[in-house]
């Protein structure tokens, strides 16, 4: 039989004391959020019979995780960032707030401050031989409307899945761009087809993985800030059909409403009029934004990002 003795008086000022509770310093809303982490793992040491080995051995892992910059995949991998979305999506049913294009995740890998654009840009380097791609669409608010001067921000991986700035072999700001919207609320872009990726094979975010019997494979997806006047931010993803793991990727971000069709095309007359030779691919995909006259709204959550002050 497990000890416990978590529920005792003494315990419980323990945990009280720990966490600031009995001072008048401090902030507390930090405090009580460390009271009920301290208050549900002492709960969790009990009730599975933590032994100091294992204790030991996830502080480690902690350790391991920080030092490689992994926190916000194994976020992402354990569905924690998914959850918020889907949180969201409640508080918004709740509230009535309805229509537009749905979010997702935004995952660890955005870098701000990428070059803007009027209307289209080209986001790759030409370093990398990847298939040519043309993505083309329209951001719309709820009625229809195009919007004109939102702003696109996008970013992707290149074909071995990984991301400028993190990847200090891309050139600065490779696959990155932020794109104003015409008078139609056009934007367009030439980059090139990106892959999924994988979690690092040695990190501890697959490791964990491995031990639950799962994968952590992405699809092929483009990330957006798509954010315009008088609405709401929408952080969001597309993915791309026929990708593998379309619907079983391990941060689960694929949604429905966000699936793009891509079309690959050899017609040398079609690459012509893009100005390329060889295979190309096309996307047409359209944003729409719910209206909000409500500041906090406008902008992106706040979360610590590179390059943002």
């Amino acid at each position: 039989m497990n000890v416990k003795i978590s529920h005792t008086a003494s315990a419980q000022k323990f945990l009280e004391e720990a966490s600031g509770l009995l001072n008048e310093a401090g902030d507390p809303r930090v405090k009580a959020l460390v009271y009920r982490i301290l208050r549900d793992s002492v709960n969790i040491i009990e009730d599975l019979a933590v032994t100091p080995e294992e204790f030991w051995k996830a502080v480690n892992y902690l350790n391991v995780l920080g030092a490689r910059q992994e926190a916000g995949l194994l976020v992402a991998g354990l569905g924690l960032e998914h959850y918020l979305d889907l949180l969201m999506d409640a508080e918004d049913a709740q509230a009535g707030k309805s229509g537009g294009t749905p979010r997702t995740i935004e995952g660890p890998l955005y870098v701000a401050g990428a070059p803007l654009s009027e209307g289209e840009a080209r986001l790759d380097d030409g370093v990398d031989p990847g298939v040519t791609l043309f993505m083309q669409g329209q951001v719309f608010n709820t009625a229809g409307e195009p919007l004109a001067g939102a702003v696109v921000d996008v970013w992707h991986a290149n074909t071995g899945g990984t991301y400028s700035y993190f990847d200090t072999t891309q050139s600065e700001f490779n696959l990155r761009r932020r794109i104003v919207t015409d008078s139609e609320g056009r934007y367009r872009f030439r980059s090139i087809v990106p892959s999924g990726y994988g979690c690092p094979p040695d990190g501890p975010t697959q490791h964990l993985l491995d031990q639950l019997g799962r994968h952590g494979q992405r699809p092929a997806h483009i990330h957006f800030f798509i954010s315009a006047p008088d609405h709401r931010h929408l952080t969001t993803q597309i993915n791309l059909d026929g990708d593998q793991y379309l619907h079983d990727d391990f941060a689960y971000a694929t949604r429905d409403e966000l699936i793009a069709h891509i079309t690959f095309s050899d017609d040398p007359q079609r690459a012509a009029a893009h100005g390329v030779s060889g295979r190309f691919a096309e996307i047409d995909f359209d944003f729409t934004l719910q209206s909000s006259a409500q500041p906090e709204e406008q902008q992106r959550p706040e979360r610590v990002r590179a390059l943002e002050d």
